[in-house]
């Protein structure tokens, strides 16, 4: 069974598949040996992880090899990768289609804002029409092997929900196989985007962004088939980081719990590797 197949199955099961935000090497290894269902690799992540703000600055290149990087660690876990506005028009969508897909991902998923983009959970973005939209689907699921498209809407914020709900349509009209209503600004809201559409529709759950809290009873209740949690590590990163920076400035030598050389690479690999090392097999094995 291929990732995107194993995906569609778990985004048609009657739970909520949960997907955390992965960026890197070491974040993919954590959600790995964490057991995770899917992953996602998030442009925001990626664009923190490089020292930028997500305004439309990282490349296909960058996300795509922070792909190929998480695929290495995460071995029959189908993941979802943050294609933001297909990187131009929708020939510049079916490259970007064909490069994640060879890096790994199982799903790409693709947005109605202007490039650059911004994150959906910042103000002042702006969309493009839907028609033009319809035809970067189009042309990424003519771009793809067996990679779903998952189509985002970022219109609540410029158009309103009920727009928001037409172009969701539209989108699944055009070939999308999952729905993503971005940054719906309350509950009610929430609530009323699985029934709108006829194809799974996900939700992203970003503490301290535009939507309300919500549990995961509640997407359940609603409808939803899956949830991305794009900020679950690099937010984790940040606040642990921020803490040991503020510690040793403030004249300590070390911040929180201790961590061992050993056990670190160990979340990485270090035995598998080391025997290699001592069987003469090759590294690339």
């Amino acid at each position: 069974m291929s990732d995107a197949q194993l995906l569609s199955d778990l985004l048609r099961a009657d739970r909520l598949l949960v997907a955390p935000g992965v960026y890197d090497g070491l974040s993919a290894a954590v959600a790995a040996r964490a057991g995770v269902e899917a992953a996602y690799v998030s442009g925001a992540a990626v664009s923190a992880s490089e020292g930028l703000p997500d305004i439309g600055l990282t490349t296909v290149t960058e996300i795509a090899r922070a792909i190929a990087v998480a695929r290495r660690h995460l071995t029959g876990v189908p993941i979802i990768a943050d294609g933001d506005t297909g990187f131009g028009d929708e020939t510049n969508t079916f490259r970007t289609v064909q490069t994640y897909e060879t890096a790994g991902a199982a799903a790409v998923q693709l947005e109605d804002q202007v490039f650059p983009k911004r994150c959906g959970h910042l103000d002042d973005k702006a969309l493009v029409e839907a028609d033009e939209f319809c035809l970067k689907i189009e042309a990424a699921t003519a771009a793809r092997s067996t990679a779903l498209i998952v189509a985002r809407t970022d219109a609540v914020a410029v158009e309103g929900i009920d727009a928001a709900l037409r172009r969701a349509r539209r989108y699944a009209e055009a070939g999308a196989d999952v729905i993503f209503v971005e940054a719906p600004q309350t509950i009610e809201q929430i609530a009323d985007i699985p029934a709108a559409v006829n194809v799974p529709v996900i939700f992203n759950v970003v503490p301290g962004g535009k939507s309300p809290d919500v549990s995961r009873e509640q997407l359940e209740e609603f409808g939803y088939a899956g949830a991305i949690l794009p900020a679950a590590t690099v937010g984790a990163a940040f606040a642990a980081m921020t803490a040991a920076m503020a510690d040793i400035t403030g004249g300590r030598l070390s911040s929180g719990p201790a961590v061992a050389p050993r056990v670190l690479f160990e979340a990485v690999g270090l035995d598998a590797w080391l025997g290699r090392r001592a069987s003469g097999e090759p590294a690339h094995a």
